[in-house]
């Protein structure tokens, strides 16, 4: 792999273990009231799911490249 390949696919791997922290935060103990999807998981999918986007994005590119 590249090193925009490498950087891409790390900045996939990384979003989308935030994104899924952050969604599932509740039940593995790190949110407060489960009923409620509290501003801090929102925000910590929206940056997850950019995180994973731009990783996306460069992996894709730099297979284009190559």
């Amino acid at each position: 792999m590249t090193g925009s390949k490498t950087i891409g696919a790390v900045l996939l791997v990384a979003g989308i273990a935030v994104l899924l922290l952050s969604a599932l935060a509740d039940i593995v103990g790190l949110g407060g009231n489960p009923d409620i999807f509290g501003y801090g998981q929102i925000a910590g999918s929206v940056v997850g799911v950019m995180v994973a986007a731009i990783g996306a994005l460069l992996y894709w590119l730099a297979g284009e490249q190559a």
